[in-house]
This record gives C-alpha cells, sequence and structure tokens, in this order.
C-alpha cells in the first residue's frame, strides 16, 4: 500500500499532517506525532504583532537611557543577545529538526508587509523546510474594498517570499469573493501551496460583565465540507498543492479530501481530544480501506471525485445547493 503524497515539492510518508496549535510548540510531543505517524509538522505561528512588539519594547528601553553615563552602557544587554520572541522561536525549529526526519514547517501570522517579514529568512536559516504563511485580517471599515483586502495579502505574500528560498503555503480565509481567483494570484506570485481554510475564532459577548470575551471551539467532521467543496472546486484548475485543514477527525474525512484533491490533510482538534496516537490508529484504518475497495495508492484516488471534469462547476454547485434544499423534509 503506497501511502506517499506530494507536497511543496516534498514526498510526504503519508497524508496527514499536524498542524500548527499548542501540541506541535513541544519537542516531547513532536517525538510523539512522529513515532505515530504524522507525515510532517507545523510548528505553532510566529505572529506579526509579537515580534513589533517585542522589537519596540527592546529599542524603547535602549533609547530611554542613551544620555546615561558610558560606565552605564554595560547595564544594557547586547543587541545581538537580547532575548527577543524571535530567539525562542529559532531555538524551536532547530530542536524539533534535529528530533525527528520528517519535514518541519515554520509558520507565520501577519497581515502587512513590514519589516517582521524578514525573519521568514531566519526561520529558513534555522533549518525549517517549508514556511506556511497565516493571513489573518479582518477588514472592519466600510471604506476598505475587497480588492483593498486582497492586495494587501498579497503584498504580504510577496514580501515573505522574497526572503526565502524554501517553498511556501499561504493559509488563506473563504471570505473571499472569488476563492479560484485568488488562489491562481497566489499561485502567480510564487506560492507553492495554499491551506483551505484559516478557521477563525468567534467572540462571544458577556452581558453581564459588558465584556468582549474569547471563545475557543474546537471543529467537528461538519467542518470538513467547506474546505472539502473548495479543494474539489479547484484541483485541476490552478498548478498549486491544496491542503484542506478544519474538520480531520477520522480516516473517512482523509479519504474525502485526498478524493476532493487535496494533497494532505491538517489535523489537530482529533489529537487535542482523543490524543497524538490517533494518527496511528486513523492510517491504520485507512489502510483497512484501501485494501477493501482495491486501492494501491493515495495517487491513485487523489481528485477522483472532484470537479475537473464537470464542464462548469458554479452550475453544478447551483444544482446541488436546489436539490439540498429540496431534500429536507422527504
Amino acid at each position: 500500500m503506497e501511502f506517499t503524497t506530494s507536497y511543496l515539492g516534498m514526498t510526504l510518508k503519508n497524508p496527514i499532517v499536524a498542524s500548527s496549535s499548542p501540541l506541535t510548540r513541544d519537542v516531547d510531543n513532536i517525538k510523539r506525532l512522529h513515532a505515530s505517524g504524522a507525515a510532517a509538522i507545523v510548528l505553532p505561528s510566529l505572529f506579526e504583532e509579537q515580534i513589533e512588539h517585542e522589537t519596540r519594547q527592546f529599542d524603547d528601553y535602549v533609547d530611554s537611557r542613551e544620555y546615561n553615563y558610558a560606565e552605564a552602557l554595560s547595564y544594557f544587554p547586547p543587541t545581538e543577545r537580547a532575548e527577543l520572541v524571535i530567539d525562542s522561536y529559532l531555538h524551536r525549529v532547530e530542536a524539533a529538526k534535529n528530533a525527528v526526519d520528517i519535514p518541519i514547517i515554520g509558520s507565520l501570522n501577519g497581515t502587512t508587509s513590514g519589516g517582521w517579514v524578514r525573519y521568514a529568512r531566519n526561520i529558513e536559516e534555522a533549518g525549517a523546510d517549508a514556511l506556511e504563511l497565516n493571513l489573518y485580517f479582518v477588514p472592519t471599515t466600510p471604506d476598505m474594498t475587497g480588492q483593498q483586502v486582497e492586495k494587501r495579502y498579497l503584498d504580504t505574500i510577496r514580501a515573505v517570499l522574497s526572503e526565502v528560498n524554501i517553498p511556501v503555503a499561504v493559509k488563506i480565509s473563504p471570505f473571499l469573493s472569488s476563492v479560484p481567483h485568488f488562489v491562481r494570484t497566489v499561485e502567480e506570485a510564487g506560492a507553492k501551496a495554499v491551506v483551505l481554510f484559516n478557521r477563525f475564532y468567534q467572540p462571544d459577548l458577556d452581558v453581564e460583565r459588558l465584556e468582549v470575551v474569547p471563545y475557543l471551539n474546537l471543529s467537528h467532521s461538519v467542518e470538513l465540507r467547506l474546505p472539502l467543496r473548495w479543494t474539489a472546486i479547484l484541483y485541476g484548475r490552478v498548478n498549486i498543492d491544496l491542503a484542506i485543514t478544519s474538520g480531520v477527525h477520522t480516516y473517512l474525512d482523509v479519504l474525502k479530501s485526498v478524493m476532493a484533491g487535496a494533497s494532505v490533510t491538517m489535523m489537530t482538534s482529533e489529537l487535542l481530544k482523543n490524543g497524538i496516537e490517533r494518527v496511528d490508529e486513523i492510517l491504520m484504518d485507512l489502510e483497512r480501506w484501501m485494501e477493501l475497495h482495491e486501492y494501491v495508492s493515495i495517487k491513485q484516488m487523489q481528485g477522483s471525485m472532484s470537479q475537473r471534469h464537470v464542464e462548469d462547476p458554479a452550475e453544478y454547485e447551483r444544482a446541488n445547493y436546489v436539490k439540498t434544499l429540496y431534500s429536507f423534509g422527504r
């Protein structure tokens, strides 16, 4: 049974990737993920805000003391040894690379093309095999158009790509007016993959304390349907790898994703709920299903249920929408 798949120009031993999460922060967990069968690891994101805050904080500290006596300069931590957040992140990349022999993918989360993107090169130099750029921006003013939002994204993508030679995957939002057009634009910019989709965490309101409060729900398999739909539409129409994240919990979720056209599936919630060893269980279930249905490889089934042979995917989607509505209550 051939489980290998290609993602970001790398050959992975199977299509299950441990996505960015608290689990991939710890080296011991990374070793366990590797032992359980994960084909690659995406490290937790390094946030634009973290970098900018730490850098400003250090600069402010030094600037506030620039007129002190020369002897007092020995009190300052040398700039090259300053414990900025980037240092600990680079140590994490190095530690992960030394711990396992599967690809380690760094992760940057930001929305502007500012100076923080230069740290993408540091992540590459620390040994990361690839980089995932997580685009998270919520426009809140009616004055900002959809074109402006996409331009902001693309400026950031191009800025990061200009800093590195390793392949870059872009994790995008489903809230775009034309997902296929934007994915093609991302491809033309030079990215090697798109990850569908960024799972936004919606805040809640506390009506007693009159506060906005963060709220976290882990995903469920039903959430697979959104990235599954767009992967099926995109496969064969763009020359870029497709990764599905959110809603991947079982071997059936992996099968559906691959058949829709995904090169890899990314998993977090299932591992947080039921343990890292679930990767091995899912792979065994996947192998049993493939043997029963006489599939010999992952590549054999990839894209087999995509829309690449449908002449008009928009018409197909509309027909499916109408059929779904009329099926209720029958």
